[in-house]
């Protein structure tokens, strides 16, 4: 028992943790430590002016709120569809699960080129949004609209594993009960779904924060 107790899991812990090691090194200490001493080369003065600058606020606005809006829809958007994924059968439906990770293999930049042509005067969607006064390209809510589209695939299959693993019973069980749809949602459904909810905004949401490819080309590079 003592020499089943002393073995290792995984073969190779000494290679296997060194090769880590290496690789976090390479990978994310080093670029860390030379963005630091970056920044350690600027006088205070001329750090405080880099970060409090007009277009750095402005970035800094613009980048958490339109993450933040965008992670706020893909919260109610991936619900649903992963609720009409799971609980209802129709035609296509495999072809629209797939079509949920499309934003997980096209690269951002292609997304963000597509939109803006789409966004524009002469696109599909802006010969229709632009004369009602909607700017899509070239605007905060073309970056909003790439990073709902990037950010979507990530409450949706955050989501979708836990509905699989909720029985109809229950519902079935609270209405038989009394409750009504709302109630069977919130005191039901709500609180086995939270962690999953909340863990797929949080994906949505740092994704938004660090998505650049899909909002250059949104946003035309234009300062503020």
């Amino acid at each position: 028992m003592a020499s089943f107790a002393n073995r290792r899991v995984l073969p190779g812990f000494r290679s296997s943790s060194s090769f880590t090691t290496m690789y976090l090194f390479i990978l994310v200490v080093i670029p860390l430590t030379v963005c630091l001493l970056r920044t350690t080369a600027l006088k205070p003065a001329e750090f405080w002016g880099a970060v409090s600058g007009e277009r750095a606020i402005a970035a800094y606005g613009l980048t958490f709120g339109a993450a933040f809006v965008a992670a706020v829809i893909d919260l109610f958007l991936g619900l649903l569809l992963a609720w009409v994924l799971v609980r209802y059968p129709f035609p296509g439906k495999r072809v629209l699960d797939a079509l949920i990770d499309l934003p997980f293999a096209l690269p951002t930049a292609v997304a963000g080129l597509v939109f803006s042509l789409l966004l524009v005067k002469n696109g599909w969607y802006g010969k229709f949004l632009i004369p009602l006064g909607i700017q899509g390209a070239y605007s905060r809510l073309g970056i909003i609209i790439v990073l709902v589209f990037v950010g979507l695939p990530f409450v949706v299959r955050t989501v979708q594993p836990v509905l699989e693993s909720l029985e109809g019973d229950t519902e079935e069980a609270a209405a038989m009960l009394g409750a009504n749809r709302w109630q069977t949602i919130w005191r039901v459904l709500f609180p086995a779904l939270q962690p999953s909810l909340t863990t797929g905004f949080a994906l949505s949401f740092a994704r938004g924060l660090g998505e650049y490819g899909s909002v250059i080309f949104i946003a035309g590079n234009m300062p503020l």
